[in-house]
């Protein structure tokens, strides 16, 4: 699976997300290890969620992982804090703000 195969599922399967009632701003560095490598970025601002191919240099949470991790957390089938707590998710950052990801995920449509 390439970057682009993993940025397109991630896109698609984020795009459900309903932020509308967020108001902060926060923005979320993945880096895919392995198969598929690649940097992308999540960013919620002004009620909406924007993800990108791209660093993001200026980022409250880097997320490390392989790609397969990645998906799972996005369908809803892998627990991200599970993730982390078995080594399969790495975090750096703000740790309260890297929580969100898991409202993310139950928001999805």
């Amino acid at each position: 699976m390439t970057f682009e195969d993993v940025f397109r599922q991630m896109k698609e399967l984020l795009s459900g997300v309903d932020v509308a009632q967020r108001t902060e701003h926060l923005a979320f560095q993945f880096q895919i290890e392995g198969e598929g490598e690649g940097n992308f970025y999540v960013e919620l601002k002004d009620g909406k969620l924007y993800v990108e191919p791209y660093e993001y240099y200026d980022r409250d949470v880097l997320f490390r992982g392989k790609a397969s991790t990645f998906l799972d957390i996005a369908r809803g089938k892998v627990d991200p804090v599970l993730a982390f707590t078995l080594g399969k998710l790495k975090v750096e950052g703000d740790m309260g703000k890297a929580l969100l990801v898991k409202e993310f995920v139950k928001k999805k449509g």
